[in-house]
C-alpha cells in the first residue's frame, strides 16, 4: 500500500492511539516508521507538533486521513462568510491565514498593517473546508529567529 505524502490531516477514524477527529502531522518516513504527531501548541496561529509521534502498524489505518490544505497565507478568490449564518463576509482578493484548531477545523485569520507593521490576529472565525476552495495559497517565505545566524 502506498502512503499518502507528509502533511497535515484530519483523522475520520482512530488511527493508533490517535481518535478521531484530530489535527495531525502525518510523516509517511518517520523513525522508527511512518506517524502521526499530534499539535503541542500555536505559534502565530500554526500549529508546533511533538518531536515523539505515535507509529502507525498497519499501514491500512491511513484511509482515516483527511488531507488539509496547508497552514499559511491566501487570498480569496471570490468573496464568501465563513460559515452558514453568514457571521463573517470575506471579500474577494483579502488577505487571509488559514490556520486549525486541535479538532482540524479550519480557522481565518485577518492580518493587517498595525504602526507599520504586519499583525498576525489571535482571533479568527471557524469555517469549513469547502470554504478554502474559494482561497488561493500566497507564498509567503518565514524565517524562524532561532535560525538566524549570530550577528
Amino acid at each position: 500500500m502506498q502512503l499518502p505524502p507528509c502533511g497535515l490531516y484530519r483523522t475520520t477514524g482512530p488511527i493508533a492511539s490517535v481518535g478521531e477527529g484530530r489535527l495531525v502531522y502525518f510523516h509517511n518516513h518517520g523513525d522508527p516508521g511512518p506517524g502521526l504527531y499530534l499539535p503541542k501548541e500555536w505559534r502565530y496561529n500554526r500549529a508546533q507538533f511533538e518531536a515523539k509521534g505515535h507509529t502507525i502498524e498497519d499501514p491500512g489505518l491511513v484511509r482515516f486521513l483527511q488531507p488539509l490544505p496547508r497552514e499559511g497565507f491566501y487570498r480569496a478568490a471570490e468573496s464568501f462568510h465563513c460559515c452558514e449564518k453568514q457571521c463573517r463576509l470575506f471579500e474577494q482578493e483579502a488577505l487571509l491565514q488559514v490556520g486549525y484548531n486541535a479538532n482540524g477545523d479550519p480557522i481565518l485569520f485577518i492580518p493587517e498593517i498595525v504602526d507599520s507593521m504586519f499583525a498576525i490576529p489571535e482571533k479568527g472565525w471557524k469555517t469549513s473546508l469547502e470554504t478554502l476552495s474559494k482561497m488561493r495559497q500566497l507564498r509567503v517565505p518565514v524565517t524562524k529567529r532561532d535560525t538566524l545566524p549570530p550577528q
